[in-house]
């Protein structure tokens, strides 16, 4: 079959997203020997025993029809509990809390609740790979607001304005920031808060790395006030908890939006996965302690990495949380992309080029140190060779 006719079979939205840019890269990596990946987002621990056990026993006790559309009741009050002394949110489990598929369903699931066609989103960029194309799939048009190393890779409520029309509906934060790491404190979130407030905007607030904040306490977007009703609070048990294969996140929203959101939820995946789910119940339960070490292991090698890129000549800021380190490789003279393919070719080190990540990521890589020590102090020497030939 040509490929006109095959075009002429798929919808024009789906033709006009681009794939994601971070794929070539791994499968690159995955038809090579002696990688050392910093690309993958994903924790190096494994999920504690005592979650998997959880799952496990839920399994043996045949715990294995489907649960509530909205998610084990049991668990919905102990993500609002969690919520609740964790970050000061105050969310009704019965009806402002659904457990989705993973974080990425959650923004999923809310944008397409909100948006009809051609209304805008602002996202502030760098952003994860995935938000633009899920604004595009659910009808809307995303719009960029670029952040800089110059500020931290943090955006101002200034900027934000900048970018609003008639048009605006919503505004999509992550924050600590896949790839940048960037955090925002409650002054700068504030600022933001009343100028969605001033223009009626929601606001997606991806908090999946809120408990990797290494020098400050996380601010959740929807305890400002009066954010509460007008953000959609996405988060989850992939990173913090280690649980990236187990494909649990959640969403707190107010009643009219959490409805919304659980009729697609219903019609697309009717629940999340009922064994998951019984290990993320055990993960909130007993999981602060897990969590407190994990942190610590990755704020050292955070600083390993932030301190060793500064000495073989890349400027990184240092990231205040998530587990991104995101240098500048533009006195190189090549582009994000030339370089990430030079380094996995010459030096078998795979990191992800910053331009996936939008125009503003556009000079950088991003490098993933949920990985061992040794591998990363194996990934600095080799990054060392390879800059030192290109100069």
């Amino acid at each position: 079959m040509t490929q006109t006719k095959l075009n002429t079979r798929l919808s024009k939205r789906v033709q006009e997203i681009k794939p994601s840019g971070i794929r070539r890269f791994f499968d690159l990596a995955s038809k090579m020997d002696n990688i050392i990946s910093l690309g993958v987002g994903e924790p190096d621990f494994v999920t504690p025993w005592n979650v998997r056990e959880a799952s496990i026993s839920s399994l043996e006790r045949g715990f294995t029809a489907y649960s509530a559309n909205a998610g084990l009741f049991e668990l919905r009050k102990e993500i609002s509990n969690y919520m609740s002394n964790r970050f000061s949110v105050n969310y009704d489990p019965e009806t402002e809390v659904l457990v989705t598929v993973g974080a990425s369903e959650a923004i999923d699931i809310g944008m397409r609740a909100i948006l009809d066609e051609g209304d805008e989103v602002i996202i502030v960029e760098p952003s994860f790979v995935s938000y633009v194309p899920l604004v595009q799939m659910a009808g809307g048009v995303a719009v960029s607001v670029g952040t800089s190393n110059e500020n931290q890779f943090k955006v101002s409520a200034k900027q934000i304005e900048a970018a609003i029309t008639p048009r605006t509906k919503a505004l999509m934060l992550c924050f600590p920031n896949n790839p940048t790491g960037a955090t925002m404190n409650g002054k700068e979130m504030q600022e933001i808060a009343d100028l969605a407030e001033c223009h009626d905007l929601l606001v997606f607030s991806d908090e999946i790395y809120a408990e990797l904040s290494y020098d400050e306490k996380h601010v959740s977007f929807a305890s400002l006030p009066n954010m509460k009703d007008r953000t959609i609070l996405i988060s989850g048990f992939s990173k913090a908890f280690a649980m990236t294969g187990w494909r649990l996140g959640f969403v707190m929203a107010s009643p009219d939006l959490l409805a919304a959101m659980l009729k697609l939820h219903q019609y697309s995946l009717m629940c999340a996965p009922t064994m998951a789910q019984y290990g993320a119940l055990e993960a909130l339960k007993s999981g602060m302690d897990d969590i407190e070490r994990m942190k610590q292991s990755y704020k050292q090698r955070r600083n390993f990495v932030v301190k060793s890129f500064g000495e073989i000549g890349l400027p990184c800021h240092t990231p205040g949380g998530a587990f991104y380190a995101f240098p500048s490789v533009e006195k190189t003279g090549l582009t994000s992309e030339q370089f990430a393919e030079k380094l996995l070719l010459e030096e078998r080190i795979a990191v992800v080029p910053g331009y996936v990540f939008g125009e503003g990521g556009e000079g950088h890589i991003r490098c993933s140190y949920a990985t061992s020590m040794d591998n990363l102090e194996q990934s600095v020497e080799r990054i060392d060779r390879f800059l030192r030939k290109l100069m």
